[in-house]
């Protein structure tokens, strides 16, 4: 269910240094395709060895929860939720449980705009075919939609849709948390700083070894060139950034654009905002906020994100940018705009 911004991270590759005394650190990064994407991990050690082992065990964490939650794998514990749906209770992991206790928490105070649950509709399109479902097909599944209909059993740590044929898809959040967890491992290593980047969900610690912060493109959701390419800019430390969008997977039909993030209440693609980005202090959060958020459209959205005490840049329909006063000091938008 999401989106991309681009990292501009001002990486070095690494610079070797032959002295008595102790080795500078330096910034060393890596990149795996993990669930579904590229993930992207940058660390600043002085050891080479030390980086690529603790960059390594991140992977292997965000691996590992991603074979969980997997929406199209039989073998995950999502596809054994939705197979037992309206039928039986399934016993999960504490990451699967996790995500989804923080999915209903983005639900309920978004009043649905964010809904995991919206699985029955996201079966329905192929963005890369360019395959749009029958209006009857989407009205059909739409009465499958809703987050009040997970009942999880913490004390037997299990997880019920309450009736046949809803689906979970966590596509909305997962990254966001799948950077959180890596980011946890990292620290676990001793790593003081880096950058762990899921597609569009990323978690910044730390700093550079220069002490300046690190800085991360918001892309511009209409580009037109290359020298067009990024809206604004971040610099952060120790936060989250996320951004959901309508430009990455989306094809035109009679001029009009329809994209990957669904409107639960419709079962079609929000319409109110070219893209939102959201700065939190956690990855989750960033992550199923800006989501949230788009859905919600701007008005909405920006009391949302304000109730919720997390940052947000909005750019409506038309190009209008909206943002929240914390966004001051943290972001610099392109002269051009």
């Amino acid at each position: 269910m999401k989106k991309k911004i681009l990292i501009l991270c001002c990486v070095l590759f690494p610079v070797f240094f032959v002295s008595c005394g102790k080795a500078k650190p330096s910034i060393y990064k890596k990149t795996k395709p993990l669930m579904d994407t590229l993930v992207t991990i940058t660390v600043v050690s002085a050891s080479e060895e030390e980086a690529d082992k603790a960059i390594e065990k991140a992977f292997s964490v965000i691996g590992q929860f991603g074979n969980k939650i997997n929406f199209f794998s039989d073998k995950s514990e999502l596809s054994a939720i939705n197979k037992n749906a309206g039928i039986a209770p399934v016993k999960v992991s504490d990451e699967t449980m996790g995500v989804i206790e923080r999915a209903l928490f983005i639900s309920e105070k978004s009043g649905g705009a964010f809904d995991p649950t919206i699985g029955p509709e996201i079966r329905l399109w192929d963005f890369y075919k360019k395959v749009r479902p029958e209006d009857a097909a989407i009205k059909k599944n739409l009465s499958l939609v809703n987050f009040r209909d997970i009942i999880l059993d913490h004390s037997k740590s299990t997880v019920l849709l309450k009736r046949n044929g809803m689906m979970l898809d966590l596509g909305g959040i997962a990254k966001g948390y799948a950077a959180d967890l890596a980011l946890a491992s990292l620290r676990q290593d001793k790593i003081a700083a880096g950058i762990v980047a899921a597609a569009g969900d990323i978690r910044a610690f730390g700093l550079k070894p220069d002490g300046t912060l690190w800085n991360i493109g918001i892309k511009n959701p209409r580009q037109k060139s290359e020298a067009d390419e990024l809206i604004a800019r971040a610099r952060l430390t120790n936060k989250a950034i996320s951004t959901s969008g309508d430009y990455e997977r989306y094809f035109m039909d009679n001029g009009r654009r329809f994209h990957h993030i669904l409107d639960p209440k419709t079962g079609y693609p929000a319409s109110q905002c070219r893209s939102v980005t959201v700065i939190s202090d956690s990855g989750i959060f960033a992550d199923g906020f800006s989501t949230a958020v788009f859905v919600s459209g701007p008005e909405k959205g920006m009391e949302l994100v304000r109730q919720a005490g997390v940052d947000a840049v909005i750019i409506d329909k038309d190009g209008g940018i909206h943002t929240t006063p914390g966004i001051k000091g943290m972001v610099t938008f392109e002269d051009s705009h």
